[in-house]
C-alpha cells in the first residue's frame, strides 16, 4: 500500500513524498512505515506507542479514529494512508 508523507515531514524519508510498504494492518503499515523511516517515529507517536494527538491518519478517505478497528483495520495494495499533522493557529486578537 502507499503512504502519503506531508510535506513537514519528507525530510525524514529523504524527500519522498509517498512511501509503499507490505501490510495487513493500519498499524502494520505504520510499523513498516517506522522501520524504515526511524526518524518518523517521535512525529507520529507518543513514547506510549500511540498516535499523537495532532496527527490524523486517513485510510483513503476515511479518518482512522472514527472506523470501528482503528488502526487494527486490515488494508489491500491497492489502499493509502495519508497522514495529516493538524495546523495550529488561528486569529489573533486586535
Amino acid at each position: 500500500m502507499t503512504i502519503f508523507i506531508p510535506t513537514p515531514l519528507r525530510t525524514f524519508t529523504a524527500g519522498k513524498d509517498a512511501v509503499e510498504v507490505n501490510a495487513a494492518t493500519i498499524a502494520g503499515a505504520l510499523d513498516e512505515l517506522i522501520l524504515a523511516y526511524p526518524g518518523l517515529r517521535k512525529h507520529l507517536f507518543t513514547s506510549e506507542g500511540k498516535v499523537r494527538a495532532f496527527v490524523n491518519i486517513y485510510l483513503n478517505d476515511e479518518d482512522v479514529r472514527y472506523l470501528p478497528a482503528k488502526e487494527a483495520t486490515e488494508v489491500s495494495p491497492a489502499d493509502t494512508l495519508s497522514i495529516i499533522p493538524s495546523i495550529a493557529g488561528g486569529c489573533q486578537p486586535r
